[in-house]
């Protein structure tokens, strides 16, 4: 039982911190106005709080100064998180540009790996073996200056920057977000279990999985349908310290990959869509998968808890399988959802042709 104190503190502290925060957030005017806020996918409509990453991160540090040593790795890890937060907050309020975010989305987890040295040492080959990726050096130059830096940097790197921009992408509807978050911390922190005691990594990895856990239920309550309050951009601090503990003790990325698979598959689907189209991969839209299921009638509670169920059954799956199970199960849900996507488009552009005639 003591395993849970983290989840179980972490849930109390963000119960209690939001409805706290929400006078902060007015005051601040962190409010999302569908009247004036021009954004393709929106789809509320009355005034809401936005800065939900507030709560949300704080219902996680607080609980980490009562559980974690004031190591190298774990000051790193929440300086990265307070940036990402703070970025966040002004995009909360004053909607800035997307590449900004990008380059602070950088920054953060430049800190995480380079500093704090969380990285993706190696990775389990499904077919047999252990994949050292730092023993791989590579040699850029930047500036006309010669930098050596391990492959598993530049994989941790681009691992972080893709988990934070994806689950952002993951919150279109009421509950949707805070759900798969809880469930994914849930699967990586019970398969830390296996490795909590091999090192320290392992037992943080265990405990932030829990406080990440804790506190998306907590902020769940006043997230879910009818929202009370919004994520908004700041709640990335939380998806930056959700990629960090997949990358604990032992790089468990496929079992990441598993329980974050629709998200993360749409994710994919976006950005190929988005450049295919000729438009940026940063710029918004209403094509997600959350948005045609909305187009065909379906209520957002049905479609966070569509969400949530899909996540359960995939980090059960990802909990039970060997890697080389993980590696055709990922093969196969990426055919299903893509396939998926590719219907529902289909039958979406059909209707609309139909509608112009």
């Amino acid at each position: 039982m003591i395993i849970f104190f983290p989840l179980i503190i972490a849930f109390l502290v963000t119960t209690f911190v939001t409805p706290l925060s929400l006078i902060l957030i007015r005051k601040l005017g962190l409010l999302d106005n569908p009247k004036t806020h021009k954004h393709p996918g929106i789809i509320h409509k009355r005034i809401t709080p936005r800065g939900g990453g507030i709560p949300f991160f704080i219902g996680i540090l607080l609980t980490g100064i009562f559980f974690f040593p004031f190591t190298k790795a774990i000051i790193s890890l929440f300086i990265a998180g307070f940036i990402a937060l703070t970025i966040g907050i002004f995009d909360d309020k004053y909607d800035i540009s997307p590449y900004i975010r990008f380059i602070g989305n950088i920054l953060a987890a430049l800190i995480v790996v380079m500093i704090g040295g969380i990285t993706i040492p190696f990775i389990t080959n499904p077919f047999g073996g252990i994949l050292y990726l730092n023993l791989i050096k590579l040699s850029l130059g930047f500036l006309g200056i010669p930098i050596s830096i391990a492959l598993s940097d530049i994989i941790a790197i681009l691992w972080i920057i893709w988990v934070m921009n994806m689950l952002n992408w993951s919150k279109g509807v009421d509950g949707q977000m805070p759900g798969i978050v809880a469930i994914s911390a849930i699967t990586i922190g019970l398969l830390s279990l296996r490795f909590a005691g091999s090192d320290s990594f392992s037992k943080i990895s265990l405990e932030l999985s829990f406080m990440i856990a804790g506190a998306s239920l907590g902020f769940l309550i006043f997230n879910f349908h009818p929202a009370k309050i919004f994520p908004g951009y700041g709640a990335t601090a939380v998806y930056l310290l959700l990629a960090a503990a997949s990358m604990l003790s032992g790089a468990k990325l496929a079992t990441a990959i598993l329980v974050m698979g629709v998200p993360m598959i749409d994710g994919l689907f976006t950005i190929f869509r988005r450049l295919l189209s000729g438009r940026s991969p940063f710029w918004h839209d209403k094509k997600h998968l959350h948005h045609l299921l909305l187009s065909f009638g379906f209520s957002q509670r049905y479609i966070a808890l569509f969400y949530w169920i899909i996540s359960a059954i995939l980090g059960s799956i990802a909990l039970i399988l060997s890697s080389k199970a993980k590696l055709f199960a990922i093969i196969m849900l990426l055919i299903v959802v893509g396939g998926t996507l590719l219907f529902l488009h289909h039958i979406l552009n059909k209707n609309y042709d139909k509608d112009r005639l």
